[in-house]
């Protein structure tokens, strides 16, 4: 969630050394940063379930998932987000001295009422432009809806929505599993 905004442009190199000592999160964006405000409780057990669900599926596969603290960078569109759970594959990933990757396979949102409009405007636009990423999945914490943005093979994205009974497939991680799955002991689904 986005807390608040600063109004003084700032350096990416300045960003990411105050970001070290920071005790809020902040997100960049062409030279401003937004503080990242607390998850809902839903929120949490959502994106930990994506979390866990990924890890264990993608065990000894050379990918790796991480969760709300790793930062993604694509200098195309001049960012640094913080998503809830993003996967990479890409061996360039791997440098432990980074706090960031910067080739993604996979991201995924857990959407709140402060960072929907965001989540599915600015920050796909920004992450479309990234070469790496294959999917951008959106999901609904309020009720039983993900939204999967994929790139085809003629590089435009395309949406796969799902929804209440069906399997939701992240094809970029060859994972699924059943919707619900996703939204174990995060909300009552009826």
């Amino acid at each position: 969630m986005t807390a608040s905004k600063s109004c003084t442009s700032i350096s990416p190199e300045d960003y990411l050394e105050a970001e070290k000592v920071r005790p809020i999160k902040h997100e960049y964006r062409q030279g401003k940063i937004s503080a990242k405000a607390g998850e809902s409780k839903p929120h949490v057990i959502i994106m930990g379930n994506v979390s866990v669900l990924l890890r264990n599926h993608l065990r000894g596969s050379g990918c790796m998932p991480y969760m709300a603290d790793m930062k993604v960078r694509n200098e195309t569109s001049n960012f640094y987000y913080y998503p809830d759970v993003a996967v990479t594959c890409d061996e360039r990933d791997k440098n432990a001295d980074e706090d960031f990757i910067r080739y993604p396979r996979l991201i995924v949102e857990v959407l709140s009422t402060t960072t929907a409009a965001f989540d599915r405007g600015d920050k796909l636009a920004d992450y479309r432009t990234s070469e790496s990423l294959q999917e951008y999945v959106l999901i609904n914490q309020e009720r039983v809806s993900v939204e999967c943005f994929r790139r085809n093979a003629e590089g435009l994205w395309a949406p796969y929505p799902y929804s209440q009974g069906q399997d939701v497939q992240f094809a970029s991680v060859n994972f699924r599993c059943a919707i619900e799955t996703l939204y174990e002991d995060a909300i009552e689904i009826g």
